[in-house]
């Protein structure tokens, strides 16, 4: 009798399973892409914006214009388009000036990276 129970219990279990089959095998797609997810990041890794200082489409742009005496001074986030991801990894985890520190993960600064490849080819 047990057996029969536990035989019972185990097609019951199986019936489960094959229903829950095409959920599980889609369990590996990410709500998001990569893509999105560096897009995401990049305008808003940790409440401050790549964009606001490296541009739209990381070309660069100038922060602020001001006068020291008689000349003009600007201050301007570099174009990241054609560095390394090495080169930006060691800027994101370096100090800088005026660039936060935002303490990224490898994941999420290659998420970045990749965004940023991929918009400059699309351009």
């Amino acid at each position: 009798m047990y057996y029969i129970e536990n035989s019972l219990g185990k097609i019951s279990e199986m019936k489960r399973l094959i229903f829950l089959l095409p959920l599980l095998l889609s369990a590996n797609e990410d709500f998001i892409s990569h893509s999105e997810y560096g897009e995401m990041l990049y305008n808003n890794p940790r409440g401050v914006s790549c964009a606001q200082c490296h541009g739209k489409k990381a070309e660069g742009k100038i922060i602020v214009k001001y006068r020291e005496g008689n000349e003009e001074k600007v201050i301007k986030g570099s174009d990241i388009r054609k560095k390394s991801f090495s080169q930006m990894n060691d800027a994101l985890n370096s100090f800088h000036k005026i660039m936060p520190r935002y303490y990224l993960t490898d994941e999420e600064a290659k998420a970045i990276y990749d965004y940023i490849q991929e918009e400059s080819r699309s351009n």
